[in-house]
């Protein structure tokens, strides 16, 4: 039973401290106790707590949309409110649907996601989500789209480079765009850093510019889910902007209001909200979009985000982080392909890191190694997903406000649950 937090820390009514090192869920990003966040919400609260967004505009969405709208790149300037991660998902599709219909293009529905993914809860964000456990109870009220493997290129086993890999993972989705029919495609759905389901995986440089092209040539949307690795989780305000990626609709969330309300968004260009307005609006809307208080906590955070120069620390320590995370690599020979850009880092863990041979999926090793973790006062984050080739990962994503001193913190007790990892399961340790 959690009691209070400050910082990258937890209490629970016992009084034991907890590291938050995942964030929550990969959302803490200005840290948990922020004053200034919490004042913005106060003063709103005294003002007023709720006007229904088709009653009224309020001054904090208002606001909120400008400061996204400044952030964002390449015209991505029309900004739609939501409550969460999985509504942003959920509107970005509906928003490309319309689009088609409103443009003459009704034959384009099917939106191709990959394998594996995570996109959200939601049927719609499940419908394009590559995770059998998730997905699969729910094909019999959904409509499953088409799907392309993930570029999972540090399992791959040929004389290719990176960048070649790259190439090859995004000629798949011309691959799949034509054996679907170019004219029924509507859009490519995919996270620029992969999430949950993939643990900070980064595709070869060369990924990310083809995919574009590959989108141009047929007429098609890329849709940027940066849930996770928005506002300035790795490094940049978007994930994608490593690449000067250039999505026609991005989704946000998470970090957009750092836990301390339900808040997200979809941004789009005037190109594709044009003639969706024109067409008489968007057929969407859900009762807290564009919440008064919550959006005030956005305000608030993106202006923390913005002063305590939570970006450049989020390269900083990243770069500390990653270096330790490598370090712990070598010790525990198991663990290995570490990855990601900022505070969003994750690994795997092998029975072979030579061949990439997992472990027995019955061990659970990733589940047993957040247990470890959590006994020892540190909260890390990971998931298994069904699809794709069998994983044991995990990530580690503090808060953006994290300090050396605390990554240390960090090294130390994953230092520690990975040593009781390896004595339990007979993994191999170096010195």
């Amino acid at each position: 039973m959690v009691d209070h937090a400050d910082g990258i820390y937890l209490w629970d009514k016992t009084g034991r401290r907890y590291i938050d090192g995942s964030s929550g869920a990969v959302n803490v990003n200005v840290g948990h106790g922020n004053r200034n966040v919490i004042d913005a919400m106060k003063r709103q609260l005294d003002r007023v707590s709720f006007a229904y967004i088709f009653q009224f505009e309020n001054e904090p969405a208002t606001e909120l949309a400008r400061g996204l709208a400044e952030r964002l790149p390449n015209g991505l300037d029309r900004i739609y409110l939501v409550s969460g991660g999985s509504e942003a998902i959920e509107a970005s599709l509906k928003l490309a649907r319309q689009w088609a219909v409103a443009t003459g293009q009704d034959k384009r529905w099917k939106i191709i996601g990959r394998m594996p993914s995570y996109h959200g809860i939601t049927l719609g964000a499940l419908a394009v989500t590559g995770d059998d456990v998730l997905t699969k109870t729910f094909d019999a009220i959904d409509r499953p789209m088409p799907m392309v493997p993930a570029p999972l290129v540090h399992r791959d086993a040929d004389n290719l480079s990176m960048q070649q890999r790259g190439i090859r993972y995004a000629d798949l989705l011309e691959e799949k765009i034509l054996q679907e029919g170019p004219e029924s495609v509507l859009a490519f759905v995919m996270e620029p850093i992969g999430g949950a389901a993939t643990a900070a995986l980064v595709a070869p440089d060369s990924y990310y510019p083809r995919i574009r092209e590959i989108c141009d040539r047929y007429g098609i949307l890329l849709i940027h889910d940066e849930v996770m690795t928005g506002v300035g989780r790795t490094g940049k305000f978007l994930g994608g902007d490593h690449w000067s990626c250039r999505p026609d609709i991005v989704a946000l969330s998470k970090g957009l209001s750092s836990g301390y309300a339900p808040l997200g968004a979809l941004a789009a260009t005037q190109r594709i909200v044009g003639p969706v307005l024109e067409m008489g609006g968007f057929l969407h809307g859900h009762t807290y979009g564009g919440n008064p208080v919550a959006c005030a906590a956005g305000v608030a955070v993106l202006g923390e985000v913005d002063r305590l120069g939570l970006i450049a620390n989020s390269v900083a320590m990243g770069e500390l982080l990653k270096g330790e995370l490598e370090a712990l690599s070598r010790r525990f020979p198991f663990v290995a392909d570490v990855r990601g850009k900022g505070l969003f880092m994750g690994a795997e863990i092998y029975a072979n890191p030579a061949t990439r041979k997992p472990l027995p999926q019955g061990l659970n090793a990733n589940l047993r190694l957040i247990d470890l973790a959590f006994e020892r006062g540190l909260i890390i984050y990971s998931r298994r997903v069904r699809g794709g080739p069998p994983s044991d990962n995990f990530m580690i994503c503090p808060p953006l406000i994290v300090t050396p001193d605390q990554i240390g913190e960090i090294i130390a007790v994953l230092g520690d649950s990975l040593a009781a990892l390896a004595a339990e399961l007979d993994l191999p340790v170096e010195g």
